[in-house]
């Protein structure tokens, strides 16, 4: 079997406690910018770029080629910007449960760990701060063995963040892994499974306590769905040699 060398793990609702405090502050952004939509579709779009997601939606109510899409665009990803910021800053954040033993139990075994998110930077040193995570950290996020995590990446750090590869693959390439049978991709939406199938992980794992349900994900490409991260210590024990 292949020796696994890195684990890239999604941020919000993964390793991050989610409250449904972001499908909140999108639909207060939207509220408050005249963009109409239920909290079932802001829920669907959960994990994409939220820029993405704001140029999607408004695409939708106005058209794809209205001259005023743009704008819209920006005013609304601006409002959504500030509430969000304002949020993690004033609220902070949690670790999911598990999420600390996992990290200590790769560790141990010299797995590396990146943390990918469809946040943008600003927003996720906001997060990584609170949570203590940024220790060890050079400017452009990444780590030492020695540091909790390896890696950071937001999604304006890549040409397109999920559900394309692109965030797995620059992990990949930031920490000189080569192999993409070497990884385990674990996430909690559908664009979370979606770009660990296009990077052609050796795992890609849902997590089913997070922002979806093992029903709302079945239906997208996976290898296994998990509880928590409790369980992702022994799956890689009982199915995957590691690195020691």
């Amino acid at each position: 079997m292949q020796p696994i060398e890195l684990v890239v793990f999604d941020m919000a609702g993964t390793t991050v406690t989610d409250h449904h405090e972001v499908e909140r502050c999108f639909a207060l952004a939207a509220a408050e910018t005249g963009l109409f939509v239920t909290d079932e579709r802001i829920l669907a779009m959960q994990g994409l770029a939220k820029r993405y997601v704001f140029e999607t939606l408004w695409k939708e109510q106005l058209g794809d080629v209205h001259p005023d899409v743009n704008h819209q665009v920006d005013v609304s990803y601006a409002a959504f910007r500030g509430i969000l910021e304002n949020h993690y800053a004033t609220n902070g954040a949690t670790p999911t449960e598990g999420c600390l033993d996992t990290f200590a139990y790769l560790h141990e075994r010299g797995i590396a760990i990146a943390l990918t998110t469809g946040f943008y930077r600003t927003v996720t040193d906001i997060i990584l701060e609170k949570l203590g995570w940024l220790d060890g950290l050079n400017q452009d996020r990444v780590g030492s063995p020695n540091s909790l995590i390896q890696l950071s990446i937001a999604s304006d750090e890549v040409e397109r963040g999920r559900p394309y590869p692109y965030m797995i693959e620059r992990a990949m390439a930031m920490l000189g892994v080569t192999n993409p049978k070497a990884v385990i991709n674990i996430g909690d939406t559908p664009s979370d499974l979606l770009s660990g199938r296009a990077a052609g992980v050796g795992l890609n794992l849902g997590i089913t306590n997070g922002t979806h349900t093992q029903e709302q994900l079945e239906s997208y490409p996976h290898d296994l769905l998990l509880a928590s991260l409790v369980d992702l210590p022994q799956l890689v024990d009982n199915r995957y040699f590691v690195v020691s």
